[in-house]
């Protein structure tokens, strides 16, 4: 995600210094199995970076559009999920809770990617009231009447006859 990457060497001179960012980023290629942000529509991003004693800390929201097809229906339907964004970035990182800092420069780029997948819906709906598939379009039988034809392998099977009043052996 080109473009992401902050210089903090003024607000990290004076610890508890705030800086705004507010910019729209590409999120292209950004997408999951059921949906996906569409090509040209930037996200958006408002955070605030702050100067700590031995980091930066990033908070703030991402809003990601999206769009995929609707778990009931099946029709293309389309959305804008925002997900909150707090990150610490160090100078040298303790564990994998921390990014590091690249000299006087912070990437938000991995960040804002792995929130816009986060917020990506796994099964998008296009209302709460969304009845499901239209028949006419998506009709749920054959249509030609005919029975499907039974597997001669599993024909034994259809003779089996389960009688209530006979004892299960095995209880």
């Amino acid at each position: 995600m080109a473009g992401l990457r902050v210089g903090v060497a003024d607000l990290r001179r004076h610890p508890g210094q705030r800086q705004i960012i507010e910019r729209d980023v590409e999120l292209d290629g950004v997408e999951v199995s059921t949906a996906a942000v569409p090509s040209g529509s930037p996200g958006h991003l408002d955070v605030v970076l702050e100067s700590l004693s031995d980091g930066v800390a990033v908070s703030g929201r991402l809003s990601v559009p999206w769009e995929g097809p609707c778990r009931r229906c099946l029709e293309q339907t389309s959305g804008v999920e925002v997900v909150e964004l707090r990150e610490v970035f160090s100078d040298s990182p303790v564990d994998d809770d921390l990014l590091s800092i690249d000299g006087d420069v912070i990437d938000l780029g991995p960040v804002v990617r792995d929130a816009a997948v986060l917020a990506l819906p796994v099964a998008p709906l296009c209302g709460e009231d969304c009845l499901g598939p239209d028949p006419d379009h998506f009709p749920v039988g054959t249509g030609d009447g005919a029975e499907r034809a039974v597997d001669p392998r599993w024909s034994a099977l259809d003779e089996l006859r389960f009688d209530p009043g006979v004892p299960d052996p095995l209880e």
